[in-house]
């Protein structure tokens, strides 16, 4: 029996997690009870018409990332729910949502397409829930998904409703990368990827509050930002504190060398305030933190997981307020 678990390998080797968020255009959730197979789209409550209109979208390499959810009520409720998460321009906190309440999972792929086609509907809803938190539990897709994926969901859901927060929705999820993480989950409209998450990490999550240091052991990085520029970002969220998160943030690589073991990046933000700045730093190759490893279960070989240190970091324009980096 293989005994190889992944996600307790990446724990033993003390792997620096920052840097493994997924940097996605657009998310589409579609509701669909589990149990689903390795691939998601091949699942039994999956129509035929989604699982061509993904291939399609797929062929057409789209920016788009199609995720299967579930809650425990989605084998009893009469409808489905289709929410897209579209990554806005320049300065932003995260992705803008649509909801669409939908009589059937039949209807989605007919949704989906008119969305494509910039076509309105009239099954869009508004709701009071903010914020939609998804937990990988694929197992069949990982198996230490469903092993630390599953109990973290319960945990995370009496969480939610010992802290009264009516406006946080919690959704089972098929798989989005990262399961050497697991538990392993993505905090939407935002679109942060936290992983190894326990009960009192993500209770400070939910409420910003609490030893923000945990986001050392937790935070894999914001997806809007490109991989390398999440580890500046998680510099800045040490010094500014839980008020970081209130910020609007662009991001981009200003040049990086041949063999890509350095680069220059900038990253801009803007407070609540209206206060705007822009930092640089010199991203270098960390071969502390760089390491040989399978990346998954059912991985064969290793691969080498590149990471990457702030060598140095400096303002180079602000309006208004002196910066704290």
């Amino acid at each position: 029996m293989d005994t190889f678990f992944c996600s307790d390998y990446s724990r033993q080797t003390g792997e620096d997690i920052i840097g493994s968020a997924t940097n996605q255009q657009t998310y589409i959730l579609i509701e669909c009870p589990p149990p689903w197979i390795s691939e998601a789209f091949n699942s039994k409550w999956v129509p035929n018409n989604l699982r061509i209109l993904v291939d399609e979208v797929k062929r057409a390499k789209l920016p788009i990332r199609f995720l299967l959810i579930a809650n425990d009520l989605s084998h009893k409720v009469d409808h489905t729910t289709l929410l897209i998460y579209q990554k806005q321009e320049g300065l932003s906190n995260g992705y803008r949502k649509q909801e669409f309440k939908l009589a059937n999972i039949e209807q989605v792929a007919t949704v989906v397409q008119k969305w494509l086609w910039g076509m309105s509907c009239d099954s869009e809803v508004h709701t009071n829930a903010t914020r939609d938190i998804l937990v990988c539990t694929h197992g069949n897709h990982d198996k230490c998904c469903a092993r630390y994926g599953n109990p973290f969901y319960f945990q995370a859901t009496a969480t939610i409703s010992d802290l009264c927060l009516d406006n946080v929705r919690i959704w089972k999820s098929t798989h989005f990368g990262g399961h050497r993480f697991a538990p392993t989950i993505i905090d939407l409209p935002e679109g942060r990827y936290y992983g190894v998450i326990e009960r009192d990490s993500f209770r400070s999550i939910l409420t910003r509050t609490g030893d923000i240091q945990c986001l050392n052991r937790v935070y894999r990085g914001w997806g809007i930002l490109p991989t390398a520029l999440q580890i500046l970002e998680r510099e800045l969220i040490f010094s500014h504190g839980w008020d970081w998160f209130n910020y609007k943030v662009t991001g981009k690589i200003l040049e990086q060398s041949l063999d890509n073991n350095t680069m220059q990046a900038e990253l801009s933000f803007e407070k609540p305030s209206g206060s705007l700045y822009t930092c640089q730093a010199k991203l270098v190759k960390d071969g502390t933190k760089t390491q040989r490893l399978k990346s998954s279960c059912n991985a064969t070989q290793e691969s080498v997981v590149i990471k990457y240190a702030v060598a140095s970091l400096w303002l180079t324009s602000k309006k208004a307020e002196t910066c704290n980096v």
